[in-house]
């Protein structure tokens, strides 16, 4: 009987062992399916934040979270300028027209985009094709640099169709303020490339404009003050009322400049779009805002931690203020409020906005704030 009982032994012994390996082998390839997806998953996520799933052409290419900056070639003579509307359009053709002869004024061939003559309501065209311009004019080598018709409304909507590739591989000269702040402050976010927060095509440009624009763009110096007051001639009892610098808050700060419009930047927050604060110095200007929604934007700011992660604070101007009926804050009375107890030098009064004269801010350039001499100076070339 034990003799019978041996072979039955063995091959239950057998049985059960290669059952073990079979389950063995089921539990690792499981392990490794597991392991596969979850490598899969961090693949998607990572995509997914580093923007390269989400909607049109919004890549990130190097980014300013590198904290290096890409240089756009200085203007010379004779270069190439491509003229294009992401924002609104003007009113009139021949506002278009007159945009163009402006810059060639200045001694610069221009290009204008294909879609510069679109309209869609408040906008210059359609969201694809004032992108696809913008798109175009990085693109074509024969463009030295891109100065936009006006502002408006309208550059946060093409933010998703902007290539970030192409615009990183072909820096240029991208110039405008007011809502194209939208698009220099994204173009800077994702690929580090200088924006310039100055004068638009439409529209003179007064001496002050064009001095502070060349001493940026086309004759830079290792340090270049820039939006002071212009020049006035003050005398007995006549004083400069209109150009007023004021110190909110003492003190020195060195960082890299980031903003532009207020109302822009304040869009921008809680998007991939969203500039870098720490350690910059930030500049702000707005047109035809009620105190309130000024305070009311800041306060945004405070409440995420933004201005808490500020080197400084340069103020331009805030222009046709439209006070609400009933009592209100004074402008400068909201910028010592939200601003006074940061901590870091706070300046109001700087040549920058809807001015006739302003000047041009490099966006990304490192740049001191000194609140005492009440000055702001790049400390670095923007251009190569």
């Amino acid at each position: 009987m034990f003799a019978k009982l041996v072979p039955f032994a063995l091959d239950t012994f057998q049985h059960f062992f290669a059952r073990v390996r079979q389950l063995r082998l089921q539990s690792m390839t499981f392990a490794k399916q597991s392991i596969d997806r979850r490598t899969a998953m961090k693949a998607v996520f990572a995509a997914a934040l580093a923007g390269n799933l989400g909607p049109g052409k919004a890549r990130a290419a190097s980014g300013e979270q590198n904290n290096e900056v890409l240089k756009p070639r200085r203007l010379r003579a004779g270069d190439t300028v491509g003229i294009v509307a992401p924002a609104s359009n003007a009113y009139e053709n021949d506002d278009i027209n007159f945009a163009t002869e402006i810059i060639a004024s200045l001694g610069y061939k221009t290009v204008r985009g294909k879609y510069l003559f679109e309209r869609n309501q408040y906008l210059a065209g359609t969201d694809e094709q004032r992108a696809e311009d913008v798109n175009t004019m990085f693109a074509r080598d024969d463009i030295n640099a891109i100065v936009c018709l006006r502002g408006g409304y309208g550059t946060p909507r093409i933010l998703p169709y902007l290539d970030y590739d192409v615009i990183a591989k072909n820096p240029k000269v991208l110039c405008g303020y007011s809502d194209i702040s939208g698009i220099l402050l994204a173009v800077h976010k994702k690929t580090s490339l200088v924006g310039f927060h100055g004068p638009i095509a439409l529209g003179n440009w007064s001496d002050y404009t064009l001095q502070e624009f060349e001493k940026v763009l086309v004759n830079p110096a290792p340090r270049t003050q820039i939006a002071a007051p212009p020049p006035f001639e003050t005398g007995r009892g006549h004083l400069d009322r209109e150009n007023r610098l004021v110190t909110i808050t003492k003190g020195t700060a060195r960082g890299r400049l980031v903003g532009g419009n207020l109302t822009l930047l304040a869009s921008l927050m809680g998007t991939e779009f969203e500039p870098v604060f720490k350690d910059r110095i930030l500049f702000l200007e707005d047109v035809g805002e009620a105190p309130y929604r000024i305070d009311r934007m800041l306060t945004q700011l405070r409440l995420a931690g933004r201005l808490r992660e500020l080197a400084g604070i340069a103020i331009g101007k805030f222009t046709e203020v439209s006070a609400s009926s009933g009592n209100t804050f004074s402008i400068n009375e909201i910028l010592r409020d939200r601003c006074g107890d940061l901590g870091v030098p706070v300046v109001t009064g700087f040549m920058i906005g809807h001015i006739e004269d302003k000047t041009t801010v490099p966006i990304g350039i490192e740049a001191e704030l000194n609140a005492g001499k009440q000055s702001l100076t790049l400390l670095e070339p923007a251009v190569l």
